[in-house]
């Protein structure tokens, strides 16, 4: 009975953390993008991202210069990403209306650096350092 007791109380301690503290403990200390979903829109194509700031404290601005490759692997075009404000531990969808790319042809994206970190205690390699990169669709998210 104290091992099933034991078992109990653990669960119910796990379900009580908030996500900041997961979302920490699954990225570590340092941004995750995820590439999630690629969608025709209307002569353009919308690339939706999934941001997990690993961080303790929050980024306040992110923007990432991103170079898209068509699948051919050339360049197609170098555009900027602004992700906005990643609060601490927090899970953030921003998406990017691309005017005048198909997303058939998108093979894969670059993220070539941080363009603005703001992250306060983190410091500028926050945007940086250990960023993990990886893609749910078949274009592919490198950097």
């Amino acid at each position: 009975m104290n091992t099933l007791s034991g078992f109990v109380t653990g669960l119910i301690a796990s379900l009580c953390l908030g996500v900041s503290a997961e979302a920490q403990d699954i990225v570590g200390p340092r941004l995750s993008i995820e590439l999630n979903s690629t969608e025709p829109a209307d002569a353009a194509c919308k690339l939706s991202f999934l941001v997990v700031n690993g961080h303790e404290t929050d980024v306040s601005s992110a923007v990432f210069e991103a170079v898209l490759f068509d699948l051919d692997d050339r360049i197609e075009r170098l555009t900027l990403f602004d992700f906005g404000d990643l609060p601490a531990g927090r899970p953030r969808v921003r998406q990017f209306v691309l005017p005048g790319l198909d997303c058939a042809a998108l093979g894969r994206v670059l993220i070539n650096g941080a363009q603005t970190c703001e992250a306060g205690a983190a410091g500028e390699g926050a945007c940086s350092d250990g960023l993990e990169l990886r893609s749910r669709v078949a274009v592919e998210l490198v950097g």
